[in-house]
This record gives structure tokens, sequence and C-alpha cells, in this order.
């Protein structure tokens, strides 16, 4: 059984022809067809359009892949059953959505939920790997708001039970400002690594669902480069070894460096402030190819003068306004909801697998997810009932 993920539908029209009973004549009394040459207005249906037509919907089908994501078990004969006694379609739907519930409410799907952001975050297994993903499936077990990953300021580094799937609050104890999971001592020393580049790697693929390079709808610019550079941001608003800085991001001979670093290097200055050990420090420590003990300077990153920011046009001067500019963002929103419909729909890494979902597909969802003040169970619980989740 193939499972499709589109939302798109396609409304075929007939246009019937209005004859007037006269033959149509040109001026010098030839009878020809008017339409013969005449452009169709039928849409084509291509193969896919058919087979997303010919969909039907099943709910039973559709319950043995939910219990499957949401508990890790297959249905029971109960709850089959419970679905196969409804007498028709709404009811159906009814007791469908109602066993859905159910499995959002079980300890099981707490435990599926930290199994899932340990993937998703790729990180896990430990006490302090564990606490992002603990983190992440509490915001969905608890119906939190998605965006305080990046906002919330305590309580942060939560256990997990995963006898009876609840949660215990605690405190990340790695100083400086507590940022969602921006400042999680687990994410940050994992992904620790010369100046802080794979910390914030992590952040870009994980919570806007793309690889670097990013931001290249600019205008062109001359570089010296092989081709032109289009990047948002200005070739001179990051650092090279001609501007102050130690290492030569501006390096046009084999690649246009600044393809990657325009953002890369507003944003990696947030994060290397905290060691290899995610503890925070007054002055940078995120090591350097210089060596361990040559800790990344500001001017590395950008010339004098030059602020962080999450995106051009928007500032971050510190790891808090990154988090609130990351939760203002839609892209980010956007990302949070094609991960949940990979994931429902078992389909593997949008970024690592090039799986992304188009825009249209989950625009209904992202719409709700959006106005729901971004619930995440109400998000899961949205996907799950969805039409394409239960046509087949």
């Amino acid at each position: 059984m193939i499972r499709t993920c589109s939302l798109l539908s396609v409304a075929v029209l007939t246009l019937g022809a209005c004859g007037s009973g006269v033959d149509d004549a040109d001026a010098t009394g030839d009878s020809t067809d008017a339409t013969d040459d005449a452009p169709s207005d039928t849409p084509v249906l291509d193969e896919w359009d058919e087979a997303l037509t010919e969909r039907e919907r099943d709910y039973g089908a559709a319950l043995r892949a939910a219990a499957l994501r949401l508990t890790g078990d297959l249905p029971t004969v109960t709850e089959i059953n419970t679905i196969a006694a409804a007498t028709d379609e709404l009811a159906k739907k009814a007791a469908y959505e109602a066993l859905i519930t159910d499995y959002l409410n079980r300890p099981a799907f707490a435990r599926q939920m930290v199994a899932f952001w340990r993937d998703t975050f790729k990180m896990g297994g430990t006490a302090t790997l564990d606490t992002a993903p603990v983190f992440a499936a509490q915001l969905a077990v608890t119906n939190g708001n998605y965006m305080e990953l990046f906002t919330r300021a305590s309580n942060n580094c939560p256990s997990f039970n995963a006898a009876d799937g609840t949660f215990a609050p605690a405190e990340c104890l790695n100083g400086g400002a507590q940022v969602g999971v921006l400042s999680n001592p687990g994410m940050l020393s994992h992904f620790a690594g010369n100046f802080a580049f794979r910390r914030v790697k992590w952040v870009q693929e994980t919570f806007d669902c793309l690889k670097f390079p990013i931001e290249l709808d600019g205008t062109e610019q001359d570089i010296g480069g092989a081709s032109p550079y289009t990047g948002r941001w200005s070739y001179d608003s990051i650092s090279g070894t001609d501007n102050g800085g130690r290492v030569n991001f501006r390096d046009v001979s084999a690649v246009l460096c600044v393809n990657c670093h325009q953002t890369l290097n507003h944003v990696a200055p947030l994060f290397a402030y905290y060691d290899n050990n995610g503890q925070s420090t007054p002055a940078m420590s995120a090591p350097t190819p210089m060596g361990n003990d040559v800790p990344a300077l500001p001017t590395d990153f950008l010339p004098a003068g030059e602020g962080t920011a999450w995106r051009f046009g928007v500032p971050a001067p510190d790891l808090p306004a990154l988090g609130l500019a990351m939760a203002a963002d839609p892209d980010v929103a956007k990302c949070a909801v094609a991960r949940t419909w990979n994931w429902a729909m078992g389909k593997t890494d949008i970024v690592d697998t090039l799986m992304d979902v188009p825009a249209e597909t989950i625009q209904s969802q992202l719409t709700a997810f959006t106005a729901s003040g971004y619930k995440l169970r109400d998000l899961i619980f949205a996907v799950f009932t969805s039409d394409d989740f239960t046509q087949f």
C-alpha cells in the first residue's frame, strides 16, 4: 500500500459546446471549425493527480499506522473493532479521532516523543544529552508552545520517567541566560567545534529544515570570484584576513566562502561564549583551527561595528534575542509542521535525505498551528487526523 501525502486537488472542468446551429465561416465563405485549433481550458490530469483522486478513506488502516507512531504498538482488537462497528463514515471518523486522543494521553506517547526528539535532535542516551529531547517531548505531551524551545527562560533541562511517562522540571546548570534548547549544555557540548559553527549548523538544519548556504537571493555582487555573489548580506559584512580576522572567510580563490559565512558568521558569535563542555564563559571560549588554547575572537567572525543577527535585517544582539527572532520566523513554524508531517507519513529526515514537503501540502496544518499559538500536541492530532493520513 502506497501512502500519498499531497493536499492538492484538481477540479476537472468540462466545457460544453454552445452551438448556434449555423456553421462558422471565414470572410471568404470557407466553412471551418473554430474550436479545432483553440487551446483547451480543461486541465490535464497526470498519473499522480489521478492516483490522488482515486484514494479512499480507510480509518482502520490509518489506525494501524497511527498506533505504531504514537504508542509503538499495533492497535488492539478492541480498538480495531471500535472502528469496524461504526455504522457510517461520520461514526468511523469520530471513533478514530477518539482513539487518537486516547493514544496521545498514554505514557507510551511520551516515550515515543522522547524517541522522536532524540532522532530529530541527533542526541540523547545520557542524562545530559537527553535534557533537550526530553524538553521538546514535554512540550508535545503537555500541548505546550513549540516556540518555547527558543524562548523559555527556566526549567529547560527536565528529566523523564519512562515507566510512567512523566516529566520532572529541572534547571540547566551551565550559567548564562537560559534560552530554551539554544543554551542547553548537552547540545552545546555535543555540537562543540571550531568557531561554534557546528552548533549553528544544528540550529539551522533542525529548526529551519535547510542546509547552508542560505539567503542567496540578493543582488549580484562582483567580489572577484569565478561567479558573482548573490547573498543578501554585503560581502564586507564578514571578516577575513584583510579586514581584521585571523581566518579568511572572504576567500574567493576556490569557492565563494561568503555563501555560507554571510549568515553563519552573524549567528555563531552568540554560541562562541560556551566552552566545549557547554558551560557559559564571560569571554569567547569556542576553539579555533589555530589550537584549542587559541579561542575565537569577535573580530574573527565580523568586522568591528557589525552586529549579530538571525537573518539579514533581523538583528539578534544576544542569545535571548536570537530565540525571539526564531520564534517569529514563519519558516521555523513551517519546518516544525513539515517534520511532524514526515514523521507521521513514515518519511526519512527532511534535511539529511532531502525529504522536503511542498508548502501547499501542509498549509492547512500550518495555518492551524500558527493560530493555536504553536500548540505541539494539537499539531500532531491535526496531522494524524488529516485527509491525507486517513486516505489510501
